[in-house]
């Protein structure tokens, strides 16, 4: 098993998990998300999981991008 990724800052694990959590409720998959759904998935295939959890991920780079977008719309740089 991997072990977690820590965020550069620390500090801001839980603005992060809030942003999944926001993301996930924006396309519907809020009850895919890990922190809403901690029972046993061995039993599932690597395909469900993966059409489950995948787009959360998706979703929040989608935002990112457009997050740094407007970021550099507004100030010029990132």
């Amino acid at each position: 098993m991997s072990k977690p990724k820590s965020p550069l800052v620390p500090a801001s694990r839980e603005a992060l998990t809030q942003f999944k959590l926001e993301c996930a409720a924006e396309i519907g998959h809020l009850q895919y998300a890990k922190e809403n759904n901690d029972h046993y998935k061995g039993d599932l295939t690597s395909k469900q999981n993966g059409s489950e959890g995948g787009p959360i991920g998706g979703q929040m780079v989608k935002r990112m991008i457009q997050m740094a977008e407007q970021n550099l719309n507004n100030t010029g740089h990132l």
